[in-house]
């Protein structure tokens, strides 16, 4: 068990036998009383957010995680193929669950799958990813004093906010933790 002043932004634990991931964390200790802890958690298993109110001392279920190096290969119906790379097993992951990695993922690339037992729950991504420009928009010709910013479409879906001399073909790093443009390639 684990006091709910120690979740952080990352930490997973078990409550109501579902298990959860800490996406953001908020502390208030007003003048008088107990503090209240604030957290806004994924369930890993249904793939819901839930914002959660603890009192200061409470308690929750902390849980071990193990993490595989694996290589994503293909979708297959509602379910994401993977390919562990140290014993070759192939798990698969519902697409409700990963919704908001899938415009991030291209086949070959490699990532991080969390497991609780034998269940696949979550993805790591690299911090950044290289993707190829597939349909973008035309920018105004000489209208670059101003840092103008067009919307590009990428391999994998991702709709990418770019400067202006981005073009299609292009080959763009992209900051997985927001979805923002990092610089071309």
């Amino acid at each position: 068990m684990i006091d709910v002043n120690d979740l952080r932004k990352g930490i997973t634990f078990e409550k109501d036998n579902d298990i959860y991931k800490v996406l953001e964390y908020t502390h208030h200790k007003p003048g008088r009383g107990k503090a209240t802890i604030r957290v806004k958690a994924r369930n890993l298993r249904k793939g819901t957010t839930l914002d959660m109110s603890f009192i200061s001392g409470d308690r929750v279920q902390d849980i071990r995680l193990d993490h595989h190096n694996v290589q994503y290969l293909y979708k297959d119906g509602n379910s994401y193929i993977f390919m562990d790379l140290e014993t070759y097993e192939q798990p698969s992951i519902p697409s409700d669950l990963i919704e908001d990695v899938v415009p991030y993922l291209k086949e070959g690339m490699e990532v991080k799958l969390t497991f609780f037992g034998n269940e696949p729950l979550d993805i790591d991504l690299p911090t950044t990813i290289d993707l190829k420009v597939v349909r973008a928009e035309a920018s105004a010709k000489g209208d670059t004093a101003t840092g103008v910013t067009k919307k590009v479409e990428t391999e994998t879906g991702l709709i990418v906010d770019v400067p202006g001399f981005v073009k299609v073909d292009d080959t763009i790093r992209v900051d997985t933790r927001n979805g923002s443009y990092v610089t071309r390639v």
